[in-house]
């Protein structure tokens, strides 16, 4: 961190949350939290695209100062960084074919997609692969791409992009199956451990947004219902 400029890291691959727009650029709820966030602190930030699988490893190599790319906290992921307080919540949901017969309470033998390091993706591996075919993706979007084409009977997915995706025309034959998963799932926006003052700084800016109305209205513009 140069300055009072700060390198903000998101992924682009996972709407309403991060995409790259058709001009190449990045935007989304995670993109309009952080300049929120920037404007709040009066910072400069750079945000840059990062693919998911390095996202971490970015970070701890000082490629950037912070992650805001619906980053869930873990304990695994707390061991190696540290986290602010969250600023949405999310749980699990299966998404199949309105047409199908796909029953949550019964699955075994079926082929269930999720995005690989993710909590989706490890929810099913350690709870349902003994019973399941799971087949892991790099995006989001591969993995709705399989579930479209017949080669999945459904994904596990966090509720609020699948919600979004299901909005879409490629994504209106399908639906969500069953009761959602909870399973107390904060995204918070991950800092280096030593970075302190940083993690305060973004603390306090986002106590402010909820304030403000400023996070309200982004919540507005992409979800009808509060996800905080």
């Amino acid at each position: 961190m140069a300055g009072d400029k700060i390198r903000i890291a998101s992924e682009g691959a996972y709407a309403p949350f991060n995409l790259i727009t058709a001009e190449g650029e990045l935007a989304g709820f995670d993109i309009d939290i952080a300049k929120a966030l920037c404007a709040e602190m009066k910072a400069e930030c750079d945000i840059v695209a990062q693919d998911w699988d390095g996202i971490i490893p970015g970070l701890k190599m000082r490629k950037y100062d912070a992650i805001i790319a619906s980053l869930s906290v873990t304990p695994e992921r707390s061991r190696v960084v540290a986290f602010t307080d969250h600023y949405y919540s999310n749980s699990l949901t299966f998404v199949t074919s309105k047409a199908g017969d796909f029953d949550p309470t019964n699955v075994k033998g079926k082929v269930i997609g999720a995005q690989r390091a993710t909590i989706a993706g490890q929810y099913l591996e350690d709870n349902l692969a003994d019973q399941v075919t799971v087949k892991l993706y790099d995006t989001q979007d591969n993995a709705y791409l399989d579930l479209a084409s017949g080669r999945l009977d459904a994904i596990l997915s966090d509720k609020l992009p699948a919600y979004d995706w299901l909005q879409s025309k490629d994504g209106a034959a399908f639906e969500f199956r069953g009761d959602k998963i909870d399973i107390d799932d904060k995204i918070a926006i991950a800092v280096r451990k030593r970075d302190k003052e940083l993690k305060a700084r973004f603390n306090a800016a986002l106590k402010a947004i909820l304030e403000n109305g400023t996070y309200e209205k982004i919540n507005a513009k992409y979800f009808p219902f509060s996800i905080y």
